[in-house]
């Protein structure tokens, strides 16, 4: 019960997040790689914050959700490495990436048993 809830509680919170970058996504004037990938998250924050009524009926994007999360922060550590100048800003995005997916894989519903016939 408390898991389910604090599932909802993290749902709610990173669909808001992703969500939000839908403002800059269409005020700004951004690098048109940048505008795929945030049209993609604000899609992803549309899907979490419908899974916060129901996860269970939403695991699938809830994993999804947590294990493209962790392969941002991967993608992320990476430019770290060779973008010397923007290092702190991807450090800081690889460990906010890192926090969802665990969050999300933590919390994450049991899948359902089918009733025998």
């Amino acid at each position: 019960m408390i898991q389910e809830r604090a599932l909802k509680v993290v749902l709610v919170i990173v669909g808001l997040l992703f969500l939000a970058m839908a403002y800059p996504l269409l005020t700004m004037r951004l690098d048109e790689a940048l505008q795929m990938m945030m049209s993609v998250y604000v899609t992803l924050g549309i899907f979490l914050l419908l899974a916060a009524r129901k996860p269970s009926g939403y695991r699938s994007v809830i994993a999804f959700a947590a294990w493209s999360s962790f392969a941002h922060a991967a993608v992320m550590a990476v430019q770290a490495v060779y973008d010397v100048p923007k290092r702190v800003h991807f450090m800081v995005g690889v460990i906010a990436m890192v926090i969802i997916g665990v969050a999300l894989i933590a919390l994450s519903p049991a899948k359902l048993k089918v009733a025998e016939a």
